[in-house]
């Protein structure tokens, strides 16, 4: 991924990146972006954008290995999440979901993941330890919640599935407050111009709209003006 994609893509919110996706691909689709809604950390910060280091977790019941076996699991996890040139994005999906009880992110987690430069987290698991997260790091969950209850990780760099989104180690992630949406290896690099001709679309429908005296008619030339724009 380029310099300057990268930088449109974090410049975007996720539905202008669905916009713009389906700008690439000619037209609207029903896959390939979360359909359930989401909770995450801190609302204000911006979209995470990376290339997905995916896992799997659960919470609901002890590990049935040895303490040794699934404390090497999770230091293995860490190793896998960190590797490459990135920018990674953990995505973790919780197995106990929709009932998802034991929170793998807070405080601890997001520590360790911004140290070792991961771009943020996208979960349906559950989120905790809100107000004493690190600044800066974006966890996108399903829940919110107390305890840790039993949760370990299960697998790792495997198929997984968040909130209806279908994702697999090393496709690319675009989230934010709204949800998230993978972005086809393909259509990478035709991003960056895709936002910029979405943007630029709704700039005469938004400042006729806006304006005094707007009419159906006024709306209509905008949206010819709009047409003419690629």
């Amino acid at each position: 991924m380029s310099p300057e994609t990268l930088a449109a893509l974090r410049g975007a919110d996720t539905p202008t990146v669905c916009n713009a996706l389906e700008h690439v691909m000619g037209g609207r689709t029903a896959e390939g972006f979360t359909k359930t809604p989401v909770v995450c950390a801190d609302p204000a910060l911006p979209p995470i954008v990376g290339f997905a280091r995916t896992a799997k977790i659960r919470a609901s019941s002890p590990a049935q290995k040895p303490a040794a076996e699934v404390r090497t699991l999770r230091m293995a996890y860490y190793e896998y999440v960190a590797e490459g040139e990135g920018p990674n994005v953990a995505v973790i999906e919780d197995t106990d979901f929709p009932h998802a009880i034991g929170g793998f992110w807070g405080e601890m987690q997001v520590a360790q993941h911004k140290g070792l430069g991961i771009a943020g987290t996208l979960t349906n698991g559950v989120l905790r330890d809100l107000g004493m997260l690190d600044e800066g790091y974006q966890v996108i969950a399903g829940s919110v919640g107390p305890s840790h209850a039993f949760v370990h990780v299960t697998e790792l760099d495997c198929p997984v599935t968040v909130f209806g989104m279908s994702v697999r180690p090393g496709d690319l992630i675009h989230a934010d407050r709204h949800g998230a949406v993978v972005i086809p290896a393909e259509h990478i690099e035709r991003m960056a111009w895709a936002i910029d001709v979405v943007m630029r679309k709704e700039v005469p429908i938004l400042t006729a709209a806006r304006a005094p005296g707007f009419t159906v008619e006024k709306l209509k030339q905008a949206w010819l003006e709009a047409d003419k724009i690629s």
